[in-house]
């Protein structure tokens, strides 16, 4: 069979989770699968208001199926559901899909997880790769900042669990998330909605569309949200971490040829809040001397945070804060028909402006009264696919290029209160407020960045239910990257690496300056996999996965241990994650189709994992991002959906997984055990504060928890409806409901009993009036109002100060769209 013309998406599938599911494809196709058994009977409408996932049709491998026939474990959310449960972002989303995490600080220090693996928590380093792909309409963006933003004129969002890399764009070895966006269409067409909450929100969001010839069709989208912070700052009078955001975006198709198809887009995002504040949680005593830890400090300035009690949402911040957030670009897509398969090209240049203003001291006092890291970056990719067929197979081959130039220019200035706060009270400079006060430290951070990869997978077809389906994928990597952090007093004084005055030293106790430049990180890299699938009745798919790949090396762009004053550049690189992945799965339906069960299980064994480490070598205290010896992950997935008459749908999906780091001897103490002369060794069992023998400054916590993974996460909910005229309006009431439980979790890189999350479960709930084309819905999220973090934080200092973010209150709301 011919493939359809179609435009090549990635890797997708769906785990039905909302109750108005309908029929998605990654972008319009022209040609219908043929109909299987028992379809023959259902009307166009039963399909359409079906959410069992056989009515669902995905490319997820260069032409279109049935997501039930893909041996892959994929989930998507389709744009109805994406409305009728707010999920207008990355963090909404993770709340319908248990294996997805996302933790934010601020949208520089974000990171994107699936199954527990992607990025270090609350790390974010410039010269290491993430480990979760983020692309939208096929171009791959690699800065997680981009997850923070709102969907725009989105039709669809696939999350794939597991490495990629041999079909398509960027290697990524936890999976990746494929944003699609709505199609040009040649028929004129239009949307408008409008939503209005507690805590002053507003959102709307409009897209029109049409053709401009019998060969062109032009889109327009736009978004725009607002909400008023969450946390009051009795210092300024201001709400912080409050939402202000618009996304533009224009698409024009060609037509050019009957074989040819030619899409130019482009789009502009711009988040601007007062963000973000982290505030006062709990003090955990450390191993510092009592006199340099946190009410000691806080009682000889005598002061106190406005509340103990992080559920008040109070803080006093004194910095200014600003999460000035800027991307956008310009792509390029050409489809050709061409023998018997479809060349695809991608081309496209992405900017991402990054302006913040931060309180890193997370005090009220003048500690350290200027912390930012504004950064530029451009991005340029290229990818060419031909996705063909032959007698008894179908194959992808393609080619990937990536360069990636980022500049960042950070500065660091500390305050009066610096050297009370940061200096020992033994040394007599730290009663002097002038030693530290104006203390500026001016980065100068820059990164060129290659890469470039030839793929290939292949699905050979043995005989009507066998499939073989091997891939390869040939990675070169070339990076180039430079950390210069110039120190000076207040008066405009250089403070040397090593040496000079008393204060000077006291001076580096608090900013280390130093500087490496041309240091390169070049490697090949080859990864492969290899999926069986076996169908052994029309409803049944089992399949079983092995991958072997790699996340790319990198640089430490955020600084490296000095040792008498001699910048430790053997520890300026890091070496690339070696991943060996292995999954089987099964894909069900039953009762007629209205039933789906889907199970996976997998293991996931990573050595040599990007991580934060300490290293008693350097005679430091100072943590960098080196390797870990080895993770583990391993879980079972389940994801079961129903509908047993037309007006009713359920769903649960859920998640066990089991985490541990293997081996990492060389890793941060926790904050219970850090930060006096000798700190004791993390017992390998897993358990927090328990001492064992005695090293310098690093401690064992082989056994241990990886952060940000909880054992057990689900989501489940339902929607029923009931058929209704109001002025003379033909449609139909709907009541819905979601949730997502999960339970403890860490949230430190070495787990400790001051930064456990207890689990928590967040409900949802939605009730209105739909017909065709309009939609008017009552909401409220978090109806349960459950007080819960985000993440949780160690402060500078070790001064025993925990410092975190509080998940959002109750928040509801009215939504009404109409489509035209």
């Amino acid at each position: 069979m011919r493939l359809a013309k179609l435009t090549l998406t990635l890797l997708a599938g769906i785990s039905p989770i909302a109750a108005h599911a309908q029929i998605v494809t990654a972008q319009p196709v022209e040609q219908a699968p043929p109909p299987t058994p028992g379809d023959a009977d259902r009307t166009p409408e039963d399909v359409q208001r079906s959410s069992v996932a056989s009515d669902i049709v995905v490319t997820a491998r260069r032409r279109e199926e049935q997501v039930q026939n893909v041996p892959i474990p994929i989930s998507v959310v389709g744009v109805k559901e994406l409305d009728s449960t707010g999920s207008f972002n990355v963090q909404r989303l993770q709340q319908l899909q248990p294996t997805l995490q996302f933790y934010s600080s601020n949208p520089r220090n974000s990171s994107v997880n699936i199954r527990g693996i992607g990025a270090p928590l609350g790390l974010t380093n410039d010269g290491i790769d993430q480990g979760v792909g983020v692309y939208i309409d096929q171009v791959y963006f690699s800065r997680v900042a981009v997850a923070t933003l709102d969907f725009l004129d989105v039709q669809q969002v696939e999350t794939l669990r597991g490495p990629q890399g041999t079909l398509y764009g960027k290697n990524t070895v936890a999976g990746a998330i494929n944003i699609t966006s709505k199609a040009p269409s040649f028929h004129f067409e239009g949307r408008a909605e409008l939503s209005i909450g507690n805590l002053e929100f507003k959102q709307a969001k409009a897209s029109v569309s049409g053709p401009l010839s019998d060969s062109v069709a032009v889109r327009l989208g736009i978004s725009s949200t607002s909400r008023r912070g969450t946390i009051y700052n009795v210092a300024t009078g201001n709400y912080v971490n409050a939402q202000d955001n618009i996304g533009l975006r224009g698409a024009i198709l060609w037509n050019a040829a009957d074989n040819l198809k030619l899409t130019l887009s482009g789009d502009y995002n711009r988040q601007n809040p007062e963000c973000c504040a982290q505030i006062y949680v709990r003090y955990g005593p450390t191993q510092r001397a009592a006199n340099r830890q946190y009410p000691a400090l806080t009682a000889a300035f005598n002061y106190a945070v406005p509340s103990t009690d992080p559920f008040d949402r109070l803080t006093d911040v004194d910095a200014e804060l600003s999460a000035r957030n800027v991307l956008g670009g310009v792509s390029l897509r050409g489809e050709l028909d061409l023998g018997s398969g479809t060349l695809t090209s991608v081309s496209a240049w992405r900017f991402w402006d990054w302006g913040p203003k931060n309180d890193r001291d997370f005090t009220g006092l003048p500690i350290t009264t200027l912390s930012q890291n504004p950064t530029r970056q451009d991005q340029f990719t290229q990818e060419f696919r031909y996705a063909g067929e032959g007698n008894g197979f179908d194959y992808v081959i393609g080619a990937f290029g990536f360069y990636q130039d980022i500049h960042t220019t950070g500065s660091q200035r500390q305050g009066p209160a610096a050297s009370r706060w940061l200096l020992s009270p033994s040394n007599a400079l730290s009663n002097d407020p002038s030693v530290l006060d104006g203390l500026t430290a001016e980065n100068d951070i820059r990164l060129k960045n290659f890469s470039g990869a030839l793929f290939a997978k292949f699905n050979w077809k043995l005989g009507d239910r066998f499939t073989l389906s091997p891939g390869v994928r040939v990675n070169y990597d070339d990076k180039v990257g430079s950390y210069v952090s110039v120190v000076r007093d207040s008066a405009g004084v250089l403070v040397p690496y090593s040496g000079g005055t008393a204060r000077q030293a006291a001076q580096r106790e608090a900013i280390q300056p130093q500087a490496f430049t041309g240091e390169a990180y070049r490697a090949w890299n080859v990864s492969y996999d290899l999926t069986a699938s076996y169908k052994p009745s029309r409803d049944v798919l089992l399949y079983a996965t092995y991958a072997h790949t790699f996340k790319s090396g990198g640089l430490n762009l955020n600084g490296v241990p000095v040792v008498n004053g001699v910048v430790q550049t053997n520890l300026a690189q890091v070496a690339p994650e070696k991943v060996d992945h292995f999954e089987i799965g099964a894909k069900t339906q039953f009762w007629d189709r209205k039933a789906t069960l889907n199970l996976t299980g997998y293991w996931t064994s990573i050595k040599d994992y990007q991580a934060v480490v300490n290293n008693g070598s350097t005679s430091t205290l100072r943590g960098y991002l080196a390797n870990a010896g080895e993770v583990r992950v391993r879980g079972i997935e389940a994801d079961f959906s129903l509908r047993p008459t037309r007006n009713l749908s359920l769903y649960v999906n859920g998640a066990y997984t089991d985490h541990e780091y293997v081996k990492f001897v060389n890793a941060p103490c926790p904050p219970e055990l850090s930060g006096g002369t000798a700190a004791p060794v993390g017992s390998a069992g897993g358990t927090p504060g328990v001492p064992g023998q005695l090293s310098p400054v690093v401690c064992d916590i082989s056994g241990q928890w990886l952060p940000g993974i909880s054992n057990w996460a689900f989501s489940y909910g339902g929607e029923y409806s009931l058929p209704a005229k109001v002025f003379d309006l033909d449609g139909e009431f709907y009541i819905g409901a979601d949730a997502s439980t999960r339970s403890k979790f860490s949230s430190n890189a070495s787990r400790s009993i001051y930064t456990d999350i207890d689990g928590y479960t967040l409900a949802n709930a939605r009730i209105g009036f739909r017909t065709g084309d309009f939609n008017i819905f009552g909401w409220v999220r978090n109806a349960l109002d459950a007080k819960y973090f985000d993440l949780l934080a160690t402060t500078p200092g070790n001064t025993g100060l925990i410092a975190g973010n509080p998940g959002d209150p109750r928040t509801y709301g009215l939504t009404i769209s109409k489509a035209f």
